[in-house]
């Protein structure tokens, strides 16, 4: 088998307030997270964001304590994944290659060439695919990759999705148990569990398998607590004047206020670290809703973080993948019974279905729409808290 190294994908984010203008460059430089109706706009429009709102976010990051938290708690569940599968018999290594911020990547990768890893397990920290988030770290690495011939001894695999993982959905299920007992009548808590959202497009034609799995996660969380509490599924933290996946987390905070509801536990869903859209999205800003709406008692449920229970299910994942046959960028990115999983790169023009929903006169007015909401600070633009 060789060396084994083990690369856990995450997003990253701003450990001091003066990361934060180059960090929401490097966000919002991804056409994956904020799409231009020219290319070429991409990277100087991401520059000129970063600085018009980098105050705001600054001030975002200042209520959690200067910084986010997701490195640190990112390389301790690397430590106890790498301790997990050394008690399991596997010397393995474990590497952490950030999307965003430090450590990128390619750092990561720079590292994992140095070290001579002969056989590597690609993880990425999502436990649902998504073409903005999982294939944009797995788009990135296929770039890397084709671009250096010496990655090519390597053998990779790759875990795309966990969302139905027996042991990831008995941990949650256990958190979301252990919260429900704080309240005086933890049957009757509603349960509300929030996702990160994606735009609607990704979905409806891109093929983007992200709503379907976290529906799953969530049929299967409520299945496992085996309680008769009410739930529901919304989205958070969308970007810009497009459609996203409905309902929105805001809207429906206010309707359950409007609809009586006086005890709410709120589940992060996607998240499985404490950072900025847990710690002040979630806490505070929806906190402040709830309580405006009527909810009496709201209650979030924490992240797994370094939970044994959930370090043992990455364990047993990346035991199970180096046994089985791999898995390349080709199977997770290329279309699969044409369908067309990763959007296309840039926007097309000319007479094809989408150049007639988005002709170059509609395109411009979404854009300026945009430009005028990310410059005044008014509208429904918000992503991971940041603006």
């Amino acid at each position: 088998m060789g060396r084994v190294g083990v690369l856990l994908l995450n997003l990253g984010g701003p450990e001091q307030l003066r990361d934060v203008r180059p960090f929401l460059y490097n966000l919002f430089a991804d056409p994956e997270i904020l799409r231009l109706p020219f290319s070429w706009l991409q990277k100087p429009f991401a520059g000129f964001i970063s600085i018009l709102r980098a105050r705001t976010s600054r001030e975002n990051y200042r209520q959690i304590g200067g910084g986010s938290p997701l490195r640190r708690i990112t390389e301790a569940q690397a430590d106890a994944l790498q301790d997990n599968l050394q008690s399991k018999g596997f010397d393995a290594q474990v590497y952490i290659g950030m999307r965003y911020w430090h450590p990128f990547t390619e750092e990561a990768i720079a590292r994992i060439k140095q070290d001579g890893i002969d056989q590597l397990v690609i993880l990425p920290l999502y436990p649902q695919f998504s073409i903005s988030t999982s294939g944009s770290s797995f788009r990135l690495l296929e770039r890397i990759w084709a671009a250096d011939p010496d990655l090519h001894r390597i053998k990779y695999t790759i875990i795309a999705s966990w969302c139905n993982r027996p042991g990831y959905i008995t941990v949650m299920a256990d958190f979301l148990r252990r919260e429900l007992e704080q309240f005086e009548q933890p049957d009757q808590a509603t349960i509300f569990f929030s996702a990160h959202g994606v735009p609607l497009s990704y979905v409806t034609e891109s093929g983007d398998p992200y709503q379907q799995e976290i529906e799953t996660s969530t049929q299967l969380i409520m299945e496992a607590l085996q309680r008769p509490n009410p739930h529901i599924l919304a989205y958070q933290s969308r970007v810009g004047p497009m459609e996203w996946l409905r309902p929105y987390t805001t809207h429906v905070i206010a309707h359950l206020g409007q609809q009586g509801v006086k005890d709410l536990v709120v589940v992060p869903i996607s998240f499985i670290s404490e950072h900025i859209e847990t710690l002040q999205e979630i806490d505070m800003e929806y906190r402040h809703l709830a309580l405006e709406s009527g909810i009496t008692h709201f209650r979030r449920m924490p992240a797994v973080n370094t939970d044994p229970d959930f370090i043992d299910t990455l364990g047993e994942m990346v035991i199970e993948s180096l046994e089985q046959p791999p898995l390349n960028f080709s199977e997770i990115l290329g279309p699969q019974e044409n369908i067309k999983l990763y959007p296309q790169e840039r926007w097309e023009w000319g007479m094809t279905s989408n150049a007639e929903r988005w002709n170059g006169r509609l395109a411009m007015v979404g854009f300026l729409a945009l430009m005028i909401e990310l410059i005044s600070g008014y509208g429904p633009l918000h992503w991971a808290g940041l603006l």
